[in-house]
């Protein structure tokens, strides 16, 4: 099947990424969101994404012809009327992600393939809902993907290899590496690596045992690392970050305080992160990018 309509539910961070390199490498791309708050957010973030590539591809033409390729929409049944492809990125909570895939069982075309992008939870905690659970699976993508271009395909046990061959086909398609996973892993490859990183760094903070400065620094120097934990923590975006501790928090509570302070000292003043302006740092000229920040 060739691929020719894109759509991507969820216009925060990762999904507004996603739907820029798809629409830059040529596909017409369907953004859907909620409300027209959220759209509107989306289109800001979408037009910042075309300065980023214009600027990181030396190729504005194709950067302001990327923008033109994608529209947007509160209906889901309007949004995936043309799919061939649906990339879910929207907030991981298993409680919405079912909700979500219960309603576009309803109104997606049969030809639609779903793939989501959820960071840490498995496709096949959600393939009953989706009414295609052979046309369902994992496609998972790095944050900044323009320059981070990790495109990991997962499948589930119910999974027909002929669509983990689309993605992967349709991966490299929108200059991305495609890495096949054999078998389901709950936070692919990258996250199993990441994740435990990040935890172990909030459980530092969350304890008082160092500020989360001294932290980046430690790592920085110790292993010539170019960012420190938190330093990416404001680039995943602290909600994504909360949402992730406070799923795991239900069977691991010792990670239930490092939620909490997220949740009072970031999300509830605002500070989400680099899209934000700030975070743990602030943008646009956080403290580990001076010259100085690792000198004694």
């Amino acid at each position: 099947m060739e691929f020719q309509h894109i759509t991507v539910a969820g216009s925060g961070v990762l999904g507004s990424q996603i739907a820029f390199q798809s629409a830059f490498h040529g596909f017409q791309v369907s953004v859907y969101d909620i409300n027209e708050t959220a759209i509107v957010k989306a289109k800001e973030r979408l037009l910042k994404l075309q300065d980023v590539y214009a600027d990181y591809f030396k190729d504005e033409e194709n950067a302001k012809a990327a923008l033109s390729r994608i529209t947007y929409s509160t209906s889901l049944q309007e949004a995936v009327k043309d799919a061939d492809l649906l990339i879910e990125a929207i907030p991981e909570l298993t409680e919405i992600k079912i909700s979500f895939y219960q309603e576009l069982a309803s109104v997606a075309p049969q030809k639609t393939i779903f793939a989501t992008n959820s960071s840490t939870l498995l496709p096949s905690q959600f393939a009953e809902y989706t009414g295609r659970p052979e046309k369902f699976l994992a496609l998972h993508f790095a944050n900044e993907v323009w320059k981070n271009n990790t495109a990991e395909v997962m499948g589930h046990s119910g999974t027909d290899e002929q669509y983990v061959d689309q993605l992967v086909e349709f991966a490299g398609e929108i200059g991305m590496v495609p890495l096949r996973i054999l078998k389901e892993q709950p936070g692919y490859i990258l996250n199993s690596l990441l994740v435990p990183l990040l935890n172990a760094a909030q459980g530092l903070w969350a304890k008082g045992v160092a500020d989360p400065e001294t932290i980046d620094k430690t790592w920085m120097l110790a292993t010539g690392a170019p960012k420190g934990p938190f330093a990416i923590l404001d680039v995943v975006g602290i909600e994504t970050a909360y949402n992730i501790v406070s799923t795991s928090a239900k069977a691991h509570p010792e990670l239930q305080p490092i939620a909490d302070r997220l949740k009072k000292e970031f999300i509830d003043q605002g500070k989400l992160g680099k899209g934000s302006g700030e975070g743990y740092y602030k943008y646009p000229n956080p403290a580990y990018l001076d010259p100085n920040f690792l000198k004694a």
